[in-house]
């Protein structure tokens, strides 16, 4: 089976091409980082209109990359949510129309199921069950993922996810949009020992988040530094400790996570888990644990047609489809899935089982 993935949920327009058994034959993916710039932030109807431009010629180019027609492909999947509606409306309506016009089936796809599965495009892939962590710029989650469609969050954030956080404190250095990378290599050359933020939340039980103390935290000492001036070491300390108390509560959080559930492997997604430090971190947490800690490329880590291919190919060979009508979700529960009942080696290459 030869699965078209689309994927509009913000401000990526991610399309791939999936067969069973073979894998990811080819996918591109449009970033408009350079449109939303200017405002700081995405704006949901230049990032649909833009979806709009942009979708039916990478559509095109990827059948003609793959050597393959309209008539080669056999499933369309697309993102159906979470995500900002008139992007997913968007991905929704190509993709349906896509199926209709071939006579073929459609699925649409949790945006964050496409994330917790995408490790098992690699090589190097986790078995169930395992811990996820997923980390993006919407969302802040710890998940048990028992078998395909089988989840359950254990752990969100109360405020910012970790993405937004990175984001805001980025903007409050006056590193523009967006922000996670650019704060990334500014905190390279911050002095570990000049300031120490709180890791919150991490002295109480439970294994929920919160971010936006750490945000707080950040224009405190940004004010309190104004009078000896704002220069550009100081910065680089403010992104280091903000960096290290960021990605320490995670490493924290993961551990009490790995504990209570007693699971020895942990995967993270989503954009976040593209910050090299992090990995680092999380790498030297798990194995402290005697456990495996798993990641997707780089390239998978944000939002791609790949892992909505990859997803929508399990569950169209596990028997789902659409039917005549179709909308989108703004919210939509990872726990409110249900399971893939499907035959894995009929759909991961033999060399990654």
């Amino acid at each position: 089976m030869r699965v078209v993935g689309i994927e509009t949920s913000c401000d990526e327009t991610g399309v791939a091409l999936y067969e069973a058994g073979t894998g990811v034959l080819v996918d591109q993916v449009y970033s408009q980082v350079r449109l939303h710039a200017e405002y700081g932030g995405v704006v949901p109807e230049l990032a649909s209109r833009d979806h709009v431009r942009k979708l039916l010629p990478m559509l095109r180019r990827l059948l003609e990359s793959a050597g393959i027609s309209k008539m080669g492909i056999d499933g369309v999947a697309y993102t159906a949510g979470p995500g900002l509606v008139g992007a997913l409306l968007v991905g929704a309506t190509v993709g349906r129309t896509l199926a209709w016009a071939r006579g073929i089936p459609a699925i649409a796809i949790h945006h964050l199921e496409g994330h917790l599965l995408a490790p098992l495009l690699e090589e190097r892939a986790p078995a169930f069950p395992f811990l996820a962590l997923l980390v993006s710029g919407g969302h802040t989650l710890l998940v048990t993922v028992e078998r395909p469609g089988v989840y359950r969050i254990i752990g969100e954030t109360l405020d910012d996810a970790v993405g937004e956080a990175f984001d805001k404190t980025a903007s409050l250095l006056g590193l523009g949009y967006p922000g996670g990378p650019a704060l990334e290599r500014l905190a390279k050359s911050g002095d570990p020992d000049r300031f120490h933020f709180p890791r919150p939340m991490t002295d109480r039980p439970g294994l929920d988040f919160s971010f936006s103390g750490l945000k707080t935290q950040v224009a405190t000492t940004l004010r309190e530094t104004e009078r000896t001036g704002v220069d550009a070491q100081l910065r680089a300390d403010i992104a280091r400790a903000f960096q290290d108390a960021a990605i320490e509560t995670l490493a924290l959080k993961c551990r009490r996570a790995l504990r209570e559930t007693c699971y020895s492997r942990l995967i993270v997604a989503g954009g976040v888990g593209a910050n090299r430090s992090l990995r680092r971190r999380l790498e030297e947490m798990v194995a402290g644990e005697g456990g495996e800690v798993f990641y997707p490329r780089i390239q998978y880590c944000t939002d791609n047609g790949a892992m909505i291919a990859f997803a929508g190919c399990l569950r169209l060979l596990g028997g789902e489809r659409e039917g005549d009508a179709f909308n989108v979700r703004a919210r939509w529960s990872l726990e409110e899935l249900k399971p893939i009942e499907v035959d894995l080696d009929a759909v991961i290459p033999a060399r990654k089982r």
